[in-house]
């Protein structure tokens, strides 16, 4: 399998870039919001024991959407860098080429097709990372 080209790179380098300031701004916009909406506020709005598990449930799912989004962008930092290390398309695992359609796929994936079904399998198919 070859390196990818100077052309590859940059459009990767491009789509990163996009995506992080998605979610920077994404992100951004979420802190501005929580302080407007904290738990306090919305569990004084509740009225009995079902109104108070959505709340806890709403407040749960935002926590969780932002944690997914704070390790998406952790992801792309890491990919950007070993884009300027050279490394960007070498598999962690066995240090084979990573395809050009897994990183069309996943721009931020470690690990090559195969290392990355062995490690799914190993944790008996519970990695939400895509092995294409």
């Amino acid at each position: 399998m070859s390196k990818l080209s100077e052309r590859d790179v940059a459009q990767f380098i491009e789509r990163l870039d996009k995506r992080r300031e998605e979610l920077r701004w994404g992100l951004l916009d979420k802190l501005k919001d929580s302080g407007d909406k904290n738990y306090l506020e919305l569990a004084g709005q509740v009225r009995d024991a079902g109104d108070e598990s959505i709340a806890d449930l709403l407040i749960d799912l935002s926590t969780s959407a932002i944690e997914r989004e704070v390790e998406e962008l952790k992801q792309i930092e890491e990919a950007l860098r070993r884009i300027g290390s050279g490394t960007y398309d070498t598999c962690i695992e066995c240090g084979g080429r990573i395809s050009l359609e897994r990183l069309d796929a996943n721009p931020t994936a470690v690990r090559c097709k195969e290392c990355q079904a062995r490690l799914e399998d190993m944790r008996g198919g519970k990695d939400l990372t895509p092995s294409l």
